[in-house]
């Protein structure tokens, strides 16, 4: 299941990305101190890490005073968001760049490429019973897989908001995403990781429901 959500995210990703031409890649993005490319450098670092997550059956995440720590804590709960700075709702760049080529080169094009990348190699693990480890902890890949699909649809959205676009989530994919969110995202990861969360307008839909308890105003 988890791998299904994964690649139902990295696909509406993938149509944001449509919309990330060169010249905006200085537009800000809902992360207030990212602009686009920062944001697709991120994005490339989180690709690469769940792609790792896969293969290897780890996560090797960065050190330094100003890069996340130890991603998601043992009880399954995001710290610093999953994948180095992940959702982290105060806008502040975890990963610095890409671990392959920083910002250089045609970000969104290595982007598509990471992320049919990924999807091949969470489909040959998915049957993989061995957990992943994730700096010293321990995480059932479906917890990884689900929270990876959590941060790469959320800042696809992301992408499209900085590019001008209004891109909802899907209705099942959002509904399902925030099932998780209200779980891996705890009171005490407000205002440190995330910004509070932002009462959507009414009627609501799954999607204004989801960006909202993430702290984005949809």
């Amino acid at each position: 299941m988890s791998v299904a959500l994964l690649e139902r995210a990295v696909s509406y990703t993938l149509g944001s990305l449509v919309l990330a031409e060169p010249a905006a890649m200085g537009n800000r993005t809902p992360c207030a101190q990212w602009d686009l490319r920062a944001l697709l450098a991120h994005m490339d670092d989180s690709l690469l890490a769940l792609a790792e997550a896969a293969d290897l059956g780890h996560i090797d995440l960065p050190g330094g005073d100003d890069l996340p720590g130890d991603g998601v804590l043992g009880d399954g709960r995001l710290d610093d968001g999953l994948l180095g700075g992940g959702l982290r709702g105060d806008g502040r760049l975890g990963g610095v760049g890409s671990r392959l080529g920083g910002s250089g080169g045609d970000p969104v094009a290595r982007l598509r490429w990471r992320a049919c990348r990924l999807i091949g190699a969470w489909s040959q693990s998915a049957r993989c019973p061995m957990p992943v480890g994730v700096g010293e902890a321990w995480l059932a890949r479906e917890v990884v897989a689900g929270v990876g699909a959590l941060e790469v649809a959320v800042h696809g959205w992301d992408v499209a908001r900085a590019c001008g676009g209004d891109r909802p989530l899907p209705d099942r994919l959002a509904r399902e995403l925030l099932e998780l969110a209200v779980v891996f995202v705890a009171d005490d990861d407000r205002p440190h990781r995330f910004h509070p969360p932002v009462r959507p307008a009414s009627p609501a839909t799954s999607s204004d429901r989801l960006l909202g308890f993430l702290g984005r105003s949809p």
